[in-house]
């Protein structure tokens, strides 16, 4: 059988013409979005209108044009005007760990399958959990997302205070969490993929600024109980996504030590703050929490998908998952932290841990603090700069680097002033420069920025305020 093609798709000398080729256009791309005024953060299309683009290029496209096309047709978060999604621009370096990572294939199921990572991933968890302010008995590791790890700490509260073996027998009574209404919906994805459904999802309310009404926890909680419902676990975010508010985990956990109830911190986006001497004070309260979520690639410059999870007890973080397999994992008596398969939903997963020792080898603790701050810094700047505007507010004082703000006009309803604020936001992306996110809160329809560049400044914030002036005055004859 000819194997030609096989040859050509792994010679080392394609792959380092390809290489050097493709590292020559990434720094291009850096260098013209990171530190410029000029470059689009997007090239806007309809799904239609990509999706034939990318059937065409297939056919017909030259393959030498393929990396520079990608560059081309999709959002630049190295661009200080992307301000959307709470997607991180990577640390450059994080690109050649990803590339190790991507060619070495490790998949850490096993520890032959992943010597070195499986050892960074234990230094870098323990390292976290020392700044939560864990101590020596915790433990930790990375997966595949926020999502992913939210539910895996979910499936951890279970076991530990659910007293039937539901991994192997099933459910025999109705079980439930406490969350607050502006948790990510992720929490309500993994209560009902476990099995809880709704009555089981007891959504606390939120105060007037967006968190966690804690007053209200006891009365929640002796409904669900009168209901014959058994509440095991209760939520915190640090912070909400939508918002960017911080619930008060010190509340939050007394209320979960009184009742005996696991007390969970998804902090996928502001769980970083740990690293902020500035910032810290927000996720005060935190080290009382069973287990924590911090996202990686959300708020310390590392690639998607990139997730820490941690536990107080680290005795846990083995528990949830009780099964064998006896071609991988050999019994042990002993702490068995290297076998990844024991202890994490994938049976096989990416060199993450790689990414993460290489930033702290790199650059050491500081440049998560820095980055962080600066982030939060930048978000407060641009809140200030939104309540000096007439006709402009904030959902809330930012809280951390999530501002929501909108368009006001007293002598325009509710409905007029959302479609207002919808179009602004659908122009703004269309027209590529900025890109920026909206949000609904309590009926109100919000545009939605996240500083997630370390670069972005407040003349960024000025100039995008006036394109949503540019837009009203086309939008507004329209509407009255």
């Amino acid at each position: 059988m000819e194997i030609s093609l096989l040859k050509k798709a792994y010679s080392p000398e394609e792959f380092r013409k390809r290489g050097h080729e493709l590292i020559d256009q990434l720094v291009d791309h850096l260098s013209s979005h990171i530190h410029t005024e000029d470059n689009q953060t997007l090239d806007w299309h309809i799904p239609e209108d990509e999706r034939t683009f990318w059937n065409n290029f297939l056919e017909n496209g030259d393959e030498n044009e393929l990396f520079a096309q990608i560059l081309k047709r999709t959002t630049s978060v190295h661009n200080p005007k992307c301000i959307g999604h709470q997607v991180t621009p990577t640390a450059p370096i994080t690109a050649l760990t990803a590339m190790m990572s991507g060619l070495l294939n490790n998949g850490m199921a096993i520890y032959e399958m992943g010597m070195a990572p499986s050892a960074m991933e234990r230094i870098v968890t323990d390292l976290i959990c020392k700044k939560i302010g864990y101590n020596s008995d915790s433990r930790g590791f990375l997966t595949s997302g926020g999502t992913l790890a939210n539910l895996t700490a979910l499936l951890s509260a279970r076991k530990a205070k659910v007293a039937n073996d539901i991994w192997n027998e099933g459910y025999q009574q109705s079980l439930g969490i406490m969350v607050s209404e502006e948790a990510h919906y992720c929490v309500d994805r993994a209560a009902k993929i476990m099995g809880l459904g709704e009555k089981g999802i007891i959504k606390i309310p939120a105060t007037e600024d967006f968190q966690m009404n804690t007053a209200l926890l006891e009365n929640e909680l002796q409904k669900a109980e009168a209901n014959g419902i058994q509440v095991f676990v209760i939520v915190g975010s640090a912070p909400s996504t939508a918002t960017g508010v911080y619930d008060d985990l010190t509340a939050i956990a007394k209320f979960a030590e009184k009742h005996d109830l696991w007390f969970h911190v998804d902090g996928a986006h502001g769980g970083a703050a740990i690293f902020s001497e500035k910032y810290k004070y927000t996720v005060s309260g935190i080290e009382h929490a069973d287990s924590v979520v911090i996202d990686g690639h959300k708020m310390m410059m590392l690639p998607t998908i990139t997730t820490a999870l941690l536990f107080k007890d680290g005795n846990h973080s083995y528990a949830t998952f009780s099964q064998k397999a006896d071609y991988l994992l050999a019994q042990s008596d002993e702490e068995d932290w290297y076998n990844k398969a024991k202890r994490t939903f994938e049976c096989t997963k990416t060199m993450m841990s790689v990414h993460w020792f290489t930033m702290l080898k790199t650059y050491g603790e500081g440049v998560f603090d820095e980055y962080v701050t600066q982030l939060y810094d930048m978000g407060k700047a641009f809140g200030k700069l939104v309540q000096k505007e007439a006709n402009f507010e904030l959902a809330i004082e930012p809280d951390s680097n999530i501002i929501c703000f909108r368009y006001v006009d007293t002598n325009l309803n509710l409905n007029t002033l959302n479609e207002i604020n919808a179009n602004i936001r659908q122009q703004i992306l269309e027209e590529g420069e900025f890109y920026i996110v909206q949000t609904k809160l309590r009926g109100i329809h919000y545009l939605r920025c996240t500083t997630m560049n370390p670069f972005t400044t407040e003349k960024h914030f000025r100039i995008l305020l006036e394109k949503v002036k540019e837009k009203l005055e086309v939008l507004l004859p329209i509407k009255n």
